[in-house]
C-alpha cells in the first residue's frame, strides 16, 4: 500500500494531512505510513520556524486504525522484532508529545484504533460537529488491545472508570459524548475545523501533557483508591461475565491499565506493547481477525459475485406470508428504501404484519436510531394485501409460509402466475431442500433460496442456496438484493438443512441427547455456555419450539425413509411434545417460564435420572464443538459450502459459533486435523456414527494440510 503525507506549513504552523492509498480506501497505519509520517514530523519538531503542528485528514475518515494486513505477518516475525516494531510506534507518539509545541488534531471524520491513539497523544483535539464521526478504541473486537498508548492515554485524560468500560468492551462514541468525557476539547462546525485547530496551535502556550507535569494525578481516584478497586473489581467481574473466559483480549487490555496506571507512563507503555504481542501471537487472534475483519468485509463486498453479470438494483420486492419471518424480510427492504407488496392470506393479516413492521420502527425512534420522519417513509412503503395480482411489477418475491412442502408448492405456483418473466422467485426455508421446491417451478433457473434468520431486524445473515437449476444471473442479483436492504450473505449449495440448520441442529441435538445419557440439565447449557455458544443447547430448543424440532424430524424421517438415522435426541423429543411441552410459546419446555424469568422443570430430573457419575466438563464441551466440527467437514466434503471462509462468516452470524476462534472453520485449523480426528474417533466409538471422521479430515490430517492454507 502506498502512501501520501501532504505537509505544508503556513505562518508557522505545519499542517500535515493523512492520504493514504489506495485513494478509495480510508486511512491506515502500517509499516509504510509510520515510516513517512516519522519521516515528516521529526524535522518539524526541531525546526524554528514551525511554532506548532496541526494533524488532519484530506478523506472523508481522520485515520481508522492499523491496517491489519501488516498484523497478518506478525507471527511469521520473532517476538522480540515484533515488540520493537510495536515500541516505534509508541516512541514516536511520546516524542511527538514532548517536541515542546503545540501539536493538534483536527478530526474531521472517524477515528479509530491507531486513528485516536495518535489524536490522544496530541496536546488538543478538535473535532467536526458531523453526527457520522465516531472515536474510539474498538481493538478488543478484534482480540487485540491498544498498542500505541490508548491503554495509558484514556485513564489518565478520563479516569479509570470511564475508560476501562470504553477500552475492555471496544466502545466508540460520537463526538458530542467523547467532549463531554473529556477526550475531546473542542466540536465545531466541519467547515470551522482546519481554521479552529490552527488557531488553537496558536494560542496554545504550554504544550505539555497532564502527564507531564510533577505531581500528576489520575482524574477520579488512582488504581489503588477506594474507586480505584471498585472499579477493578466491578470491571473484572462484568469482564467474567460477557466472555465467559473466553475472549483474551478484554483481560490483558485491564491488565495493562491496572498495571500500567501504577508506574510512569513510558513504563505503562510497556505493559501495553508486551500485551499487545501477546495478543497478536495468539491463534484465536488470527482466527477472529480473518473472520471478522477480512471475511465479513468480503461478504458484504460480495466478493465472490459473479462479475459478469450487471449490478441490480430493486425498487419493489414481494414478501409472502406476514407472520415473525415475512414481516421481518419487509421491515428489512422497506427500512433500505424498497417497496414491499407484504402479502397473507387475508387483508386482516395482512394488515397485521405492517403492524409488526410500525412496532419495530416505533422502537427504534424510541431508542434514537431512527427518526420520526424516516420511520414514517419506510412503513409507507409496505404494502399490505391479500390479492396475488398486486405482486405484478415486484423484481424478485420471496416466500416465508411455513415449512410445508405442499403450501410453498402452491404460493410458489400463484406468484409466478403474477410477476414478470424475468423476476427471480426466493424461498425462506431453513429445512426444505431448494431443488426440490424448485420442481413447482416453471423457471427453475430463477429459483433460488434465500434463508433470513430470526428476529430479521437484529441477524444480519442471509444464507443463499444454490437449486441445481440456479442460474449464475439469478445468484449475482439475489445477492444484489441481499446486499441492498443492509445484510450480509454467504453462498451455500443445496442440501437437507443446507449448511447453518444443518450443523447448528447437531448442537442441539447432542445436548438434548445427553439428557438420555442421564448428564445433568443445568450441566449440559453451563458446558455449552462455557465453551463459547451464545446459548445452551436446551435453552436453544426451548427458543426454536420443540414440537418444531418434531416436525422438521418427521418431515425428514418422510423424505429420508430408511436412510434416516435415528438420535439419542429423538426420544427426548418424543416425551416432551407427548406432553405439551412445546418451549418457549407454551411457557414450558427444559425450562419453566414465568414472572419473565425462566428455570429448570424440576420433573426434567424425574423423567431423564441423572448418572452416578457425571462426565468431566471439558468432555462435554469437546462434545458440543466437534460434533459442529464434524458436520461441518461433512458439509464441505460435499460441496454444501466449498470456502472455510463462508463456513465462519455463517456460523458467527447465523448461530454465534465461538466468535473466539473466528468461526467453526477456523476452530477446526485452530485444533488441528491430527487432534481433531483422533478425539472424534474416540467419540464415534463411544457414542456412536455421528462422530465418525469424514474423509475429507482424515486426508487433511494425514496431510498436515489446514482449511485456511
Amino acid at each position: 500500500m502506498g502512501t501520501h503525507l501532504d505537509a505544508r506549513i503556513e505562518d508557522g504552523i505545519a499542517i500535515l494531512s493523512f492520504a493514504t492509498q489506495p485513494a478509495h480506501q480510508p486511512n491506515t497505519f502500517n509499516d509504510a505510513t509510520i515510516g513517512e509520517f516519522e519521516e515528516t514530523i521529526r524535522p518539524l519538531f526541531a525546526d524554528p520556524d514551525v511554532r506548532g503542528i496541526v494533524i488532519t485528514s484530506s478523506k472523508p475518515d481522520f485515520i481508522v486504525g492499523a491496517d491489519l494486513q501488516m498484523l497478518a505477518g506478525a507471527r511469521a516475525l520473532p517476538r522480540a522484532t515484533f515488540f520493537e516494531r510495536v515500541r516505534r510506534m509508541q516512541l514516536l507518539l511520546r516524542d511527538l508529545e514532548r517536541c515542546g509545541k503545540p501539536v493538534v488534531a483536527a478530526i474531521n471524520g472517524t477515528a479509530v484504533g491507531g486513528g485516536f491513539e495518535l489524536a490522544l497523544a496530541c496536546h488538543v483535539r478538535v473535532a467536526a460537529d458531523l453526527p457520522a464521526i465516531r472515536v474510539g478504541l474498538p481493538e478488543v473486537k478484534l482480540g487485540l488491545l491498544p498498542g500505541a498508548g490508548g491503554t495509558q492515554r484514556m485513564p489518565r485524560l478520563i479516569g479509570i472508570r470511564e475508560a476501562l468500560g470504553l477500552i475492555t468492551q471496544g466502545k466508540t462514541i460520537p463526538v458530542g459524548k467523547a467532549a463531554a468525557l473529556g477526550l475531546i476539547h473542542e466540536v465545531v462546525p466541519a467547515d470551522q475545523l482546519l481554521a479552529r485547530a490552527v488557531a488553537r496551535a496558536r494560542e496554545l502556550e504550554q504544550a505539555v501533557q497532564p502527564w507531564d507535569v510533577k505531581g500528576f494525578r489520575v482524574p477520579g481516584g488512582e488504581v489503588h483508591s477506594p474507586g480505584g478497586f471498585e472499579t477493578f473489581t466491578g470491571g473484572n467481574a462484568m469482564i467474567t461475565k460477557e466472555t465467559w473466559g473466553n475472549y483474551p483480549a478484554p483481560r490483558l487490555a485491564a491488565d495493562a491499565v491496572y498495571h500500567g496506571l501504577q508506574l510512569p507512563i513510558d513504563q505503562g507503555l510497556k505493559i501495553e506493547a508486551r500485551n499487545f504481542v501477546e495478543l497478536a501471537y495468539d491463534p484465536k487472534t488470527a482466527g477472529m481477525i480473518r473472520t471478522l475483519f477480512f471475511g465479513m468485509s468480503e461478504a458484504k463486498r460480495l466478493k465472490t459475485r459473479p462479475k459478469s453479470v450487471p449490478i441490480k438494483s430493486y425498487s419493489s420486492i414481494g414478501v409472502i406470508g406476514a407472520g415473525l419471518m415475512g414481516h421481518g424480510i419487509a421491515h428489512a427492504a422497506a427500512i433500505n428504501g424498497v417497496e414491499v407488496v407484504l402479502l397473507d392470506v387475508d387483508a386482516k393479516a395482512a394488515e397485521t404484519g405492517k403492524e409488526r413492521i410500525g412496532a419495530i420502527l416505533t422502537e427504534a425512534v424510541r431508542k434514537g436510531r431512527l427518526s420520526e420522519s424516516d420511520a414514517k417513509a419506510a412503513l409507507a412503503r409496505v404494502h399490505p394485501t391479500a390479492e396475488y395480482e398486486r405482486l405484478t411489477g415486484c423484481q424478485l418475491v420471496i416466500e416465508a409460509v411455513f415449512e410445508k412442502r405442499e403450501l410453498k408448492n402452491s404460493v410458489i405456483e400463484r406468484v409466478e402466475a403474477a410477476i414478470a418473466p424475468d423476476a427471480i422467485v426466493g424461498s425462506n426455508t431453513s429445512t426444505l431442500p431448494i431443488s426440490g421446491l424448485a420442481r413447482a417451478s416453471k423457471r427453475p433457473d430463477r429459483f433460488i433460496g434465500l434463508h433470513f434468520f430470526s428476529p430479521v431486524q437484529k441477524m444480519p445473515l442471509v444464507e443463499v442456496i444454490l437449486g441445481e437449476q440456479t442460474s449464475e444471473a439469478t445468484l449475482a442479483e439475489a445477492l444484489d438484493l441481499v446486499k441492498a436492504i443492509g445484510k450480509t450473505p454467504i453462498v451455500v449449495r443445496d442440501g437437507r438443512g443446507f449448511f447453518t440448520s444443518r450443523v447448528f441442529g447437531t448442537y442441539v441435538t447432542e445436548g438434548v441427547g445427553m439428557l438420555a445419557e442421564g448428564v445433568r440439565p443445568a450441566l449440559i447449557d453451563n458446558a455449552g455456555r462455557l465453551a463459547g455458544m451464545p446459548m445452551g443447547a436446551l435453552t436453544v430448543a426451548d427458543m426454536v419450539n420443540i414440537d418444531l424440532s418434531h416436525k422438521i424430524r418427521q418431515q425428514t424421517k418422510a423424505d429420508l425413509g430408511d436412510a434416516y438415522q435415528p438420535q439419542p435426541a429423538d426420544g427426548v423429543i418424543d416425551f416432551m411434545v407427548e406432553r405439551g411441552r412445546y418451549g418457549q410459546k407454551t411457557n414450558a419446555g427444559f425450562f419453566d417460564y414465568q414472572d419473565g424469568g425462566k428455570r429448570l422443570w424440576p420433573e426434567l430430573t424425574t423423567h431423564f435420572p441423572p448418572a452416578e457419575r457425571q462426565p468431566e466438563l471439558e468432555a462435554i464441551e469437546r462434545r458440543l464443538l466437534h460434533i459442529q466440527a464434524i458436520e461441518t467437514l461433512r458439509c464441505m466434503e460435499e460441496g454444501v459450502v466449498q470456502r472455510p471462509q463462508d463456513a465462519d462468516v455463517g456460523s458467527i452470524l447465523g448461530w454465534g459459533f465461538c466468535p473466539f476462534y473466528g468461526g467453526i472453520a477456523s476452530y477446526i485449523d485452530y485444533v488441528g486435523a491430527a487432534r481433531l480426528l483422533a478425539e472424534c474417533e474416540a467419540l464415534a466409538r463411544e457414542h456412536g456414527p455421528r462422530f465418525a471422521p469424514p474423509e475429507l479430515l482424515k486426508s487433511m490430517a494425514a496431510e498436515g494440510r489446514a482449511l485456511y492454507q
